[in-house]
C-alpha cells in the first residue's frame, strides 16, 4: 500500500511539475521589448543603480510642461491617447517607474511609493525640469501626491486620476478587487504565479479597469503581458503587491499642506481604486477640484481620453492664466 502511495504521489509530482513547466514563461530581453514597444519619442536615461529609465518627451516643447506618471503594472503607453489631444498647447514627458514599461530594473529592486516619489525627482534633476504639473494615475497617482509632500518645490500643480493611497475598510464593497491580484498578493502562490503564463488572468484584470471592455484589445493584452516579462519586472511588481500594504497612507493631517491647485478625477464605476477617495482627496487638499466620471471605471485617460483631456485643460487653464508677453508664468494657488 505505502509504495501505490508514493507510486501516485510521484506520478503527482510529474504532473504538477510538468505542468508548470509547460505554463512557465521565462523573460524577453529588453532588445526585444524595445522593438514592439518603443516609439520614434522613446529616449532613455541612465538613473544610477542599475536603472536606466524610459521616457518620452512629446507635444508642443515650449509649452507648460505635464509630467505623467503611470500606475501598477502599467506602463507610459496609458497615456498616448492625450498626446494629439493636448500636444499642441502642452509639453507632455512621461516616464516608465523601475519594474514597469521599458525602463532597465536590476535584479532585487525593492520598491516602495517613497522611492517612487523620489525617482521622479531624480528623473527631473537628470533632464532638467525644475518643476511640472504632475499628473499620476492610480498608484502613480500615490506617487504624485507622495512627491508634493516629498519635494514640493518639484510640484507646480497636481492631478490625481484614480489616485491610490487611502486606507482601505476590510469591507469595502467598492474593493472589487481582480482575482490576479489578490493571488499576486498572497505570499506563497505570488511569486509562483509571476513566472507563469496567466495572460487570462491577466485580461480579467485589465478589463475590471474599465466599464467599456471593448477597449481591452489584444495589442492591450499582449503590452501588459510582454512588459511583465521584462527582466526583474516580474519580481518587483510581486513585491509591490507584497510589500505595500505597509506604504505610507494617506490622511487629512498629512495632505493639508498641499498648496498647489490640484484637481481629482475618478470613474464612479472604479473597481480597483474606491471612488471615495476622490471626495477625500477633494477634502484634504484645499481649493482642490474633482470630478468624478459616470459609467467610467480606473482609468479615464484610456476610457474617455477626450473628455478627460478637455477637463484638465479647463483646469489648467484656470490655474495658470496665461501671461503677458514675456511675463513669467505664475499658479493661481488655491484661497
Amino acid at each position: 500500500m505505502r509504495k501505490i502511495l508514493v507510486g501516485l504521489l510521484l506520478t503527482l509530482l510529474v504532473v504538477v511539475g510538468g505542468g508548470y513547466l509547460a505554463l512557465r514563461r521565462g523573460d524577453i530581453p529588453y532588445a526585444t521589448l524595445d522593438k514592439t514597444y518603443a516609439s520614434p519619442a522613446s529616449k532613455f536615461i541612465d538613473m544610477g543603480g542599475g536603472v536606466e529609465a524610459h521616457w518620452r518627451d512629446e507635444g508642443n516643447p515650449n509649452g507648460r510642461p505635464l509630467l505623467l506618471v503611470h500606475g501598477f503594472s502599467a506602463s507610459l503607453h496609458t497615456w498616448e491617447k492625450w498626446v494629439p489631444l493636448l500636444g499642441g498647447e502642452y509639453r507632455l514627458i512621461s516616464v516608465d517607474l523601475p519594474g514597469h514599461g521599458l525602463t532597465r530594473t536590476p535584479e532585487g529592486y525593492q520598491p516602495t511609493i517613497e522611492g517612487y516619489a523620489d525617482f521622479v525627482d531624480a528623473f527631473m534633476d537628470k533632464i532638467a525640469l525644475p518643476k511640472a504639473t504632475v499628473i499620476g494615475s492610480s498608484m502613480g497617482g500615490h506617487a504624485a501626491w507622495e512627491l508634493a509632500l516629498r519635494h514640493p518645490a518639484r510640484v507646480e500643480g497636481l492631478v490625481l486620476i484614480g489616485a491610490a493611497g487611502w486606507p482601505r475598510s476590510g469591507d469595502d464593497s467598492a474593493n472589487k478587487e481582480a482575482a490576479i491580484f489578490k493571488l499576486l498578493r498572497n505570499p506563497v502562490l505570488g511569486p509562483v504565479m509571476r513566472d507563469l503564463d496567466n495572460s487570462a488572468m491577466v485580461r480579467k484584470g485589465i478589463e475590471s479597469a474599465f466599464v467599456n471592455k471593448s477597449l481591452v484589445d489584444e495589442a492591450m493584452l499582449a503590452r501588459y503581458v510582454d512588459l511583465a516579462r521584462a527582466p526583474n519586472h516580474r519580481a518587483t511588481l510581486v513585491a509591490i503587491t507584497l510589500g505595500f500594504r505597509e506604504r505610507d497612507l494617506a490622511t487629512k493631517e498629512k495632505l493639508a499642506v498641499i498648496a498647489v491647485p490640484t484637481l481629482v478625477l475618478h470613474g464612479k464605476q472604479d473597481n480597483l481604486v474606491p471612488v471615495e477617495g476622490a471626495a477625500l482627496f477633494g477634502e484634504a487638499i484645499k481649493g482642490s477640484n474633482v470630478i468624478i466620471y459616470d459609467q467610467i471605471g480606473h482609468v479615464p485617460q484610456e476610457e474617455v481620453p477626450a473628455r478627460s483631456a478637455d477637463d484638465l485643460r479647463a483646469f489648467l487653464h484656470a490655474a495658470f492664466p496665461e501671461p503677458a508677453a514675456g511675463a513669467p508664468l505664475a499658479a493661481t494657488l488655491p484661497q
